[in-house]
């Protein structure tokens, strides 16, 4: 299992263009066999699931923890991790 945490940049937060793009990404590394969860503000959602992750209500500001569970976790948080910074 790997984490890391990130604070969101993104002026709309995590809103549907964002998020779309987030889920498009979790769901490519999560093809390897890995599941990728968010957690903001007390809640939890499954990174490859559009409604879930537009549901947390993630706003710019807002610290999101990034937890990465299953093979090859490490390389794909530091892929996940990339991409925030990229994107979000």
């Amino acid at each position: 299992m790997a984490k890391f945490s990130y604070v969101i940049t993104d002026e709309v937060g995590l809103h549907a263009r964002p998020a779309g793009l987030l889920v498009k990404k979790a769901k490519t590394v999560g093809a390897a066999g890995a599941k990728i969860t968010l957690n903001c503000n007390g809640k939890s959602a499954d990174a490859s699931k559009l409604m879930a992750v537009m549901g947390m209500g993630v706003k710019k500001g807002m610290e999101v923890e990034v937890t990465v569970e299953g093979d090859n976790a490490d390389a794909i948080a530091a892929e996940m991790e990339t991409f925030f910074k990229e994107n979000l």
